[in-house]
């Protein structure tokens, strides 16, 4: 019993080592304001605008095309436990589907259905991922 517990705990290290390497990535990504966001259907680009507050935690903030006259463009943004989850599902089964999205990380799905492929285009300019079928994220060898 003794063993499994210490391979648990391994594998909650090397979470932990993986997940703050991630967040340091995402953070080092979101120094690069105006950046495109890849999308795989965005007829308009999404462009990262920085690092601020969504849900009450820190989020990659990123710009989307308005389609109202009053204003040029909306805000929303993906935080940093939402991508560090995403990115355990991505690892631990190879994918990042829609449908663990909207399961697993609802809140983040209301305020947006574009935050499901800002995440996947996120770890695609990572290269950690690629955008293989429809609504699949697939983890990059």
């Amino acid at each position: 019993m003794g063993r499994i517990k210490h391979r648990k705990e391994d594998s909650n290290k090397a979470i932990d080592a993986s997940g703050r390497k991630i967040e340091k990535a995402i953070r080092g990504l979101a120094k690069e304001t105006g950046q495109v966001i890849p999308k795989p259907q965005a007829k308009a680009d999404f462009v990262i605008k920085g690092i601020g507050m969504r849900r009450g935690e820190e989020a990659l903030i990123y710009r989307i095309p308005s389609h109202s006259k009053k204003t040029p463009f909306y805000e929303k943004g993906v935080t940093f436990p939402e991508f560090l989850l995403a990115y355990s599902q991505l690892k631990e089964s190879g994918y990042f589907t829609r449908a663990w999205f909207n399961k697993s990380l609802s809140a983040c799905a209301k305020e947006g259905a574009c935050n499901f492929t800002t995440i996947g285009g996120v770890f695609s300019i990572l290269d950690m991922a690629e955008y293989t079928s429809r609504a699949t994220y697939q983890l990059k060898a």
